[in-house]
């Protein structure tokens, strides 16, 4: 996992209004929320079996994260790197994995060593940099 220092941690906004942007830019939200923390990540490269990912944590400081109103507040991007079990599964969801790939499987890491730490740091940046400029006008200073 690589953090990342950015303009973004610390800032706030409404769940669903930063949501409907986040999905304008290729990101979903992570499937590890709860009502009160979430994420939103996005595939930076993808390589066979091993993913790149940026994540924008996020703790909800008001509501509960089901409420578009709720009010958020960025906490510190990261990278990370999953390698994922590409191979063919020997049960009954193995059509599934036919193609090389089941969305169903657990990483066989879900927090791989990033090679090239300085490439993926200026990745991640970078497009932290395309989220503020996008949606600057929907966000706050805390």
């Amino acid at each position: 996992m690589l953090k990342l220092q950015t303009d973004l941690e610390g800032k706030n906004a409404y769940f669903g209004h930063v949501r409907d942007m986040f999905k304008d830019l290729g990101y979903d939200l992570g499937g590890n929320w709860d009502y009160d923390k979430g994420s939103f990540d996005a595939i930076l490269s993808r390589e066979g079996g091993e993913v790149i990912y940026i994540r924008i944590p996020f703790t909800v400081l008001k509501g509960a994260l089901d409420e578009y109103n709720a009010w958020i507040e960025f906490q510190t991007p990261f990278v990370i790197k999953h390698v994922l079990n590409i191979g063919l599964d020997k049960d009954e969801n193995s059509l599934l994995a036919a193609s090389g790939f089941n969305q169903f499987q657990d990483p066989v890491d879900p927090d791989g060593q990033i090679k090239n730490k300085n490439k993926w740091e200026d990745a991640g940046e970078q497009a932290v940099k395309r989220i503020i400029s996008y949606f600057n006008d929907g966000l706050s200073a805390s």
